[in-house]
């Protein structure tokens, strides 16, 4: 069975800027931050780190970075959901603006994920991306403009609203994740503010002087807003 997501909720996505200790030891501060303020925090971890990230880490939602719609068979260099599960992992990004997938194969990658019962977090962009990638109704739906990933700068109040409508119209039943520019505990507070079930950050943890009081900051800035918006 599925791991069931409570709001507010937190996504730390290294991406490919931390691998191995680096990312091993963030994963290790992450969960204690879970366990501290009692959220549900998603950590995306490289493929090769998963298992160990697991094996340190007892609170977070270990997270591949991408999954494909595989059985163990001849695929080469293809994301094994079977071997996902093996090593510990309980969701996955899908989607991901650095990593496209066809509607073919989106929809194969997430009928492993049900099968699996891997949650799926998959990304769109604009509006039209939005409602047509809910159709799919995945766990959680990420809605960040493309053209503002790593840039500093989040999307305004109409675009925050407006994503987050058109995904529960369609799927009630997903949570929407609000990214894209992430930077700050004010960003982190405001998605929440206008809507949004949960929102994550990369160069806003991974690129500053101190990852982790970055980190710390904003898991903060979720457990305010959880006494004051849920």
């Amino acid at each position: 069975m599925k791991r069931k997501i409570r709001a507010p909720f937190f996504c730390v996505n290294p991406k490919s800027y931390l691998y191995g200790n680096e990312s091993i030891a963030l994963a290790i501060k992450a969960d204690e931050l879970a366990k501290k303020y009692d959220l549900d925090i998603f950590f995306t971890g490289k493929e090769v780190d998963l298992r160990e990230i697991k094996r340190n880490t007892s609170n977070i939602i270990v997270t591949a970075q991408n999954m494909d719609g595989i059985e163990p068979e001849r695929a080469m260099g293809g994301v094994l959901p079977a071997a996902l599960i093996e090593a510990g992992v309980e969701a996955t990004f899908l989607n991901h603006n650095e990593c496209q997938r066809t509607f073919n194969e989106l929809s194969m990658s997430l009928l492993k994920a049900n099968k699996y019962d891997i949650l799926s977090i998959v990304c769109a962009s604009t509006l039209t991306d939005v409602k047509a990638l809910a159709a799919f109704e995945p766990d959680v739906m990420i809605c960040e403009l493309n053209e503002l990933i790593g840039t500093g700068k989040v999307a305004d109040k109409e675009y925050l609203i407006n994503s987050t409508k058109q995904v529960k119209a369609i799927s009630k039943n997903t949570l929407v994740l609000q990214a894209a520019g992430i930077s700050t505990p004010e960003d982190v507070y405001n998605v929440f503010k206008y809507g949004g079930d949960g929102t994550g950050a990369t160069s806003g943890i991974v690129c500053q002087p101190d990852p982790v009081k970055a980190m710390i900051a904003m898991i903060e800035a979720v457990a305010k807003a959880r006494e004051d918006f849920f």
